[in-house]
């Protein structure tokens, strides 16, 4: 009986070979294979819609669904990154899991930064402003009925900001600093890697100081580059807390998808030697606290211009209420609080492995569904007029290519690296039997 105690109470030992499992690859094969099927049908679409639309607006789809694949995978990269840098500075036994993964997803950003190439080659089709140089072409447009009296307004007082130049400019400067801290903590994770735990101290201080200026950073570049991209589609709109909600929302799909991936890999060794049920349900109770953190911001923002009734506010609103679009707005709040909140509030289900990934899916789920809200009645033809098209197939069949895409080359980031960080302080306390602190 003294033998059966102690032998529960013994450490486990992590396997000789901490590398991803060949699952990784099965699921890098299946996105390839995903992402051209679905690329050949988004192309097949915008034909359609060029040829079946009376405004010939197949390929303007195509490209606002590339701007919603872009602000996906955008979030899972950059979003990584942030995350990533929450951890180093915030400690938690948790990123024993994520860390490996979130560092695979920083190291996407190459593929991200292709994405928004071609979102800057096509500015003009997707951006009001990119069209018109200077104040005489607005007036002209305003004659021509192309513009209202209040976009002419806030296109002509905007345009130092929103011009094709400073588009260019600050995106690539913001890539370049998110590559940039990529790259260091990338690094820096191999040379720990490489040194004994009796430097741990010291990488712990490092980390900490590179990161806790990074997240200062992020928040600022991350802002400017959802105005860019996305808030900028509606000249007229804005809001103070616009950066605010893409910084959650990232933190949201990032940890979501961050669950998915080390529940996966647990089938498998290392990570079914180092997942206990404690660190679950802590990233189960982590994404809880960012599932009430997103309908708190968006629900104010919601109710603060609401209830102001100002008419240079409410009409972002009214474009996205209007004309059908009630129904989205109400199951976008379904998908992105109602379900994930109620089910989160279960300890059993953080607890439970197959239930805590199916909620994980449809938060993210959500977040493309969000975006597509955000994004679709920005332009005339659909504000306030939600309408079957072929065109707005494009925002399932493009991100879904998209992501596909992103999937295969994260899965060929997490291949090169060891998934286990062996000098991790909390490694000891992570192979310990749960029972053994109960």
């Amino acid at each position: 009986m003294a033998h059966e105690s102690h032998a529960q109470t013994h450490a486990k030992t992590l396997p000789a070979d901490l590398g991803a499992p060949a699952l990784v690859d099965g699921w890098r094969n299946r996105a390839l294979v995903v992402g051209v099927i679905f690329t050949v049908i988004a192309v097949i679409l915008a034909f359609l819609g060029q040829s079946q639309d009376p405004e010939h607006l197949g390929w303007d789809h195509f490209l606002r669904g590339w701007t919603m694949g872009l602000m996906l995978t955008f979030g899972f990269s950059v979003g990584g990154l942030a995350l990533l840098m929450v951890q180093y500075c915030s400690g938690g036994k948790y990123g024993l899991l994520l860390r490996r993964p979130l560092e695979a997803m920083s190291r996407t950003l190459p593929l991200v930064f292709g994405y928004w190439v071609v979102t800057a080659i096509f500015m003009k089709r997707l951006y009001l402003w990119a069209q018109f140089k200077g104040d005489a072409d607005t007036a002209a447009a305003v004659k021509a009925g192309i513009l209202t009296e209040i976009q002419k307004h806030c296109i002509d007082f905007k345009r130092p900001m929103l011009n094709p130049f400073a588009f260019v400019w600050v995106s690539v400067l913001c890539f370049a600093i998110w590559g940039f801290y990529t790259w260091r903590l990338n690094a820096l994770a191999l040379k720990r890697d490489a040194q004994g735990p009796e430097t741990t101290p010291f990488w712990i201080k490092k980390f900490e100081n590179i990161s806790g200026l990074g997240i200062v950073i992020y928040a600022v570049t991350m802002t400017a580059a959802s105005i860019y991209w996305v808030m900028s589609m509606d000249p007229t709109w804005f809001s103070t807390v616009y950066g605010l909600l893409y910084l959650v929302e990232q933190g949201f799909q990032v940890l979501a998808l961050g669950i998915i991936v080390t529940l996966a890999l647990s089938k498998a060794e290392p990570i079914r030697t180092l997942l206990r049920q404690t660190e679950q349900h802590d990233l189960g109770k982590l994404t809880f606290a960012f599932v009430m953190l997103n309908i708190y911001l968006a629900f104010g923002q919601f109710l603060i211009i609401w209830s102001g009734n100002l008419p240079n506010e409410i009409n972002w609103y009214l474009d996205r209420i209007r004309g059908s679009w009630g129904v989205i707005i109400t199951l976008d709040f379904i998908f992105h609080w109602l379900i994930p909140f109620s089910v989160l509030l279960s300890r059993d289900i953080k607890r439970n492995k197959k239930r805590l990934t199916f909620v994980c899916q449809i938060m993210i789920f959500a977040v493309a569904f969000n975006q597509f809200w955000l994004i679709e009645p920005s332009f005339h033809d659909a504000a306030r007029n939600l309408h079957f098209s072929w065109g707005i197939l494009e925002y399932v069949a493009v991100p879904i290519a998209m992501m596909a895409f992103w999937i295969a080359y994260f899965c060929t980031r997490l291949k090169t690296r060891p998934l286990v960080q062996v000098n991790d302080p909390h490694l000891a306390e992570i192979l310990e039997p749960e029972h053994a602190h109960a």
